[in-house]
């Protein structure tokens, strides 16, 4: 079983703009927001690191900007308008080569902005409704966007022209009706050109541009419920994927079958992220939790009441370093993790309540009564 003990911190973005940061070693909790007041225009969307070092983490808000969060200091050192919150709100950011960001938004613009220029040096449309873009941890200068009716396309930044590779559509079913696509959330396979996604009627895919053909390799079904999020575990050859009811599963990507299920959770699943060494998934949604689950036996390894509803999850290698000048961020909480099981010994310390005397007695003369209406309707 993987030593859980290594684990550091966790990064999270909540619907109320705070960001919050959990430090698993030390059982604490930070909140860090850089303004007095709180609104649901500054919600954390999308999280990423800025460099490879876990220095900074830029935070994309609803409101169109990226905040830089410095994790050495505490602090936020810099804002940047990135958007229009009529574009909708960010769908993914990532980093290339020479600090450059890049952007999109759910209208489906995908935009790379340099570190010394106000304006965006390339922007292309990658279609509307874009539910999710990811960056290849491989090729860094490639990306990945899909969403409700728009597919799986991989674009090239550096030859932004047109895309790499865009999926065709699944065959028509058995009454050879039109099958919709929504995709949800996707992942880069490592050592190979692969991509895994995962969709809003419960199909997990896999796609191969390397190969002539341009539909899912392989298609799998988990479910009934509409899958939200996905990530990739260390070991490889597997996806954990999450959905709308709570229910997160480990899939096997070589014959399509569920090897494992996770429960615990209450509300739907809205970040997922697998350790990149640890054989473990961080996991976070409308219950307020943040959960790490092994991938091994799938038992519970924390739990941690965070307030706010999660919308994103992010591991860090490096321990919180705790104070810092961000407004509002308050002194560090300490959090009571929760066991599995917890609720049972909460139902069990309950006193028991006794049914009332009078509500026996009414149901001990119901009889009677009828007894006595019989007697009169016989006279």
């Amino acid at each position: 079983m993987g030593d859980t003990s290594r684990l550091c911190s966790v990064w999270l973005g909540s619907e109320t703009g705070i960001l919050k940061g959990v430090s698993l070693s030390r059982k604490q909790a930070f909140n860090f927001c850089n303004t007095s007041h709180l609104s649901r225009d500054q919600e954390v969307r999308a999280l990423c690191w800025g460099d490879p070092a876990e220095s900074e983490l830029l935070v994309g808000s609803v409101d169109g900007t990226v905040k830089t969060f410095s994790t050495e200091k505490g602090a936020f050192t810099e804002t940047r308008r990135c958007g229009d919150p009529v574009e909708g709100c960010f769908t993914g950011l990532a980093v290339l080569s020479g600090s450059a960001l890049v952007t999109c938004v759910e209208c489906g613009t995908l935009r790379v902005w340099r570190e010394d220029s106000s304006e965006a040096v390339t922007e292309l449309n990658a279609g509307k409704n874009v539910c999710r873009m990811r960056q290849s941890p491989l090729h860094r200068h490639k990306v990945a966007t899909g969403g409700k009716e728009n597919g799986l396309k991989i674009w090239d930044l550096e030859r932004p022209e047109k895309p790499l590779f865009t999926a065709k559509n699944l065959r028509d079913d058995w009454l050879d009706l039109r099958r919709p696509h929504w995709v949800r959330d996707m992942a880069f396979i490592p050592d190979s050109d692969k991509v895994v996604t995962c969709t809003g009627y419960h199909q997990v895919h896999v796609f191969d541009p390397s190969s002539p053909q341009r539909r899912p390799v392989l298609e799998v079904e988990y479910g009934e419920y509409p899958l939200t999020a996905l990530s990739l575990p260390a070991a490889g050859n597997a996806v954990v994927v999450g959905n709308t009811h709570g229910q997160i599963a480990m899939l096997d990507l070589r014959k399509g079958l569920v090897r494992g299920c996770v429960k615990g959770l209450v509300g739907g699943v809205r970040g997922l992220q697998c350790h990149p060494s640890q054989p473990v998934v961080a996991s976070c949604g409308l219950d307020r939790f943040l959960r790490i689950h092994s991938l091994e036996d799938r038992k519970l390894q924390h739990k941690v009441y965070l307030k706010s509803r999660l919308n994103c999850i992010l591991f860090a290698s490096r321990d919180l370093e705790g104070g810092g000048e961000a407004a509002g961020q308050g002194e560090p909480q300490e959090v009571k993790e929760e066991e599995e099981g917890g609720d049972d010994e909460l139902w069990d310390t309950m006193e028991q309540v006794e049914e009332s005397s009078k509500r026996k007695t009414e149901e001990e003369e119901e009889p009677q009564k009828k007894k006595k209406k019989r007697k009169k309707r016989q006279d």
